[in-house]
């Protein structure tokens, strides 16, 4: 995996918190200063305005929400005070963070949007396993993401981190990435980041709540880092699903699996994808 990449993805699935330049180049395996060069010259952006300019957009996206706390926006976004926030959102945006608030809307705001980190090439994809489960139910945060604009994923997943392991019926320590495509003609796909829960009861209010019913799945190991799950999906539904005779079941549409060894800090460790599959056989 590119290391330019491997930093995009290390800020995306991080920049709810202060980090170091030193700690981004570490994790791409790179000096600090030649990480900046390569940044640069992939992307055209300069690494630390990146970063700023992500956490000031996902703020501008609170305030615009109607957030309450302005300290606690400011503070999730890597600010120490009230001051230093209103002093960069201002020279981000041109308004203060209370008059976007006010607002509410984005509106004439240019916001800084996730770059999109390109899929690892897959030559090889494992035979699946065939398994039969119960039914199950998973819960966690969920949102809408536009074609073309999965590398918001690893925002979502920093934010249900936080709840992670603490979570009222939680069964274990693994990890599930629901997707599912948005219906009624809308473009754009949902996807939930969750945990298997034996109760529907006591969640925080911002959760959805989904049981998949019981069905055969085709379940294949990914293998790599976890930026290069869109390759094994879809070679998943090119070349195996064709090849298989079987078809693939209603929903959801895909099911990541992280296992309790997968590492957020890294994006390393056991990660497999889910098939639904259908209860009858066809020809290949």
């Amino acid at each position: 995996m590119h290391p330019v990449a491997k930093a995009i993805w290390f800020i995306e699935s991080h920049f709810g918190r202060a980090i170091a330049l030193s700690e981004i180049a570490a994790m791409a395996g790179m000096s600090r200063h030649h990480l900046s060069r390569r940044f640069g010259e992939m992307t055209g952006q300069n690494l630390n305005r990146y970063l700023r300019a992500r956490r000031l957009s996902e703020a501008a996206r609170q305030l615009a929400a109607g957030a309450e706390d302005i300290l606690a926006v400011a503070l999730d976004a890597g600010y120490g005070s009230h001051e230093a926030f209103t002093r960069a959102f201002r020279e981000e945006f041109g308004l203060t963070p209370e008059a976007l608030r006010a607002k509410g809307d984005l509106a004439g705001l240019t916001l800084q949007e996730p770059i999109r980190m390109s899929a690892i090439e897959k030559t090889d994809l494992p035979t699946p396993r065939i398994e039969t489960l119960d039914a199950f139910t998973i819960t966690g945060l969920a949102a809408d993401f536009a074609p073309g604009k999965a590398a918001g994923i690893p925002a979502l997943w920093q934010k249900f981190n936080d709840y992670f392991g603490h979570i009222p019926g939680q069964v274990d320590k693994t990890a599930y990435g629901l997707c599912t495509m948005l219906g009624d003609g809308k473009a754009g796909f949902r996807y939930l980041a969750g945990a298997r829960v034996s109760t529907g009861d006591d969640l925080p209010a911002e959760f959805e709540t989904v049981t998949l019913p019981a069905q055969a799945w085709a379940i294949f190991l990914h293998q790599g880092h976890v930026n290069g799950i869109p390759a094994t999906v879809d070679a998943a539904f090119r070349t195996w699903l064709p090849a298989s005779g079987r078809t693939v079941g209603a929903f959801p549409d895909v099911l990541e699996f992280y296992g309790e060894d997968f590492d957020p800090e890294t994006g390393l460790g056991r990660v497999e994808i889910w098939l639904p599959l259908a209860d009858r056989m066809t020809n290949p």
